[in-house]
């Protein structure tokens, strides 16, 4: 095998594959990337066997061939290289790889083609179309939602589904980890067949989010009973899905907060990361009491340090004083963007939701914490 190839294409590829590959795996050949060389084509691809990805780049093929090379040494080694350089590799045995770039050379060891896993690329399931930057922006606003928690491992994914309302296709993605949820809906033009719901696993998401951000194209996805399969621009990404039910989110979205709160975004936000300073994980709870035009934050940590901040407001609903964990009330402020949003509260018991005129398909649960 021989190839050159331009610095950049090759490093914006292997940045794709290396975010995949298990570091800590116990099969040093699931720590390697597969470079295969053909009609002037470079085919790469990683897994951790639940998620792989397959990229094609243009690059000179003096003679084919293929081999597999560990992707974080490769990665690194490219990442070093000047921007505007060729780089020319060569792999004669398949035991050893050399690598060209200007003055640099390096020879590093390789393991066989034959020994790298065959990575399955059908997905006889329900095929959409759907806009990157739509999905983009779908799994940004949700994904800070999903559970690390190992032990409800059906919340480590982004719930996604396709349903048909009024003759409308709507995609919906919701992240939950039992104290929090964000659920955000999007009308599709294409029509498709309704799919039912799918969780796509977390790691999945992030990985996919990072080659979803440079795009403003469609892309298909093709999801059956167990695998995802996304295909954007050259790259094939592929993924097992969780097999877990996921909880009904529609009955966790109350409907009956009747005390309305309208608030300026960047103050409440402000304020919250100011009383919090004093909180920490012991005791990270905030109090919100609302009293009529007024909103008191006060919090006291483990060591009977307090602090206490009011915000003149518009409210002329029930005096209510509920707690809050003050890092979920920021990730929700911070993932909303009008300048006013609107929290609904019921009673210092019941979860809040909170939105914003301008994406009222994009609605955050918090559940409130004991004071």
């Amino acid at each position: 095998m021989k190839f050159k190839i331009i610095r950049s294409n090759f490093f914006k590829s292997l940045s794709h594959l290396q975010g995949i590959v298990d570091k800590k795996n116990s099969l040093p050949i699931l720590s390697n990337i597969l470079i295969e060389a053909k009609n002037d084509q470079l085919i790469l691809s990683s897994t951790d066997m639940d998620i792989s990805i397959i990229e094609n780049i243009e690059c000179t093929v003096l003679e084919e061939g293929a081999t597999t090379i560990n992707a974080q040494i490769l990665y690194d080694i490219v990442r070093k290289v000047e921007d505007n350089n060729e780089i020319e590799i060569i792999s004669n045995s398949g035991k050893l790889l050399t690598l060209r770039a200007k003055g640099s050379r390096f020879s590093l060891a390789c393991l066989p083609k034959e020994d790298y896993p065959i990575i399955d690329q059908e997905n006889q399931g329900n095929e959409m179309k759907l806009n990157a930057k739509i999905l983009f922006k779908l799994i940004e606003k949700t994904k800070f939602a999903i559970s690390n928690e190992e032990t409800r491992y059906f919340l480590n994914g982004l719930y996604f589904n396709v349903n048909n309302e009024e003759n409308k296709n709507i995609v919906t993605l919701v992240g939950t980890d039992g104290h929090r949820l964000a659920k955000f809906s999007h009308e599709i033009d294409n029509k498709i067949n309704e799919i039912s719901g799918v969780i796509v696993p977390k790691k999945t998401i992030y990985e996919l989010s990072k080659l979803l951000s440079e795009l403003n194209e469609d892309i298909k996805i093709s999801i059956s009973s167990n695998k995802i399969v996304f295909d954007i621009g050259n790259i094939i990404f592929i993924s097992k899905l969780i097999d877990g039910s996921f909880p009904d989110y529609k009955r966790v979205i109350p409907s009956e907060n009747s005390n309305i709160l309208k608030i300026n975004r960047h103050k409440l936000l402000s304020a919250v990361d100011r009383v919090s300073t004093i909180a920490n994980e012991k005791s990270p709870v905030i109090k919100f009491k609302l009293l009529k035009n007024v909103l008191n934050l006060n919090t006291i940590n483990n060591e009977n340090s307090t602090a206490s901040e009011d915000l003149n407001i518009n409210y002329d609903g029930d005096e209510i004083e509920i707690g809050f964990n003050s890092k979920y009330i920021m990730d929700i402020v911070n993932n909303l963007e009008d300048e006013e949003i609107t929290i609904n509260l019921k009673n210092n018991t019941s979860p809040i939701t909170a939105q914003e005129n301008s994406n009222v398909d994009l609605v955050y649960v918090l559940m409130p914490m004991r004071v």
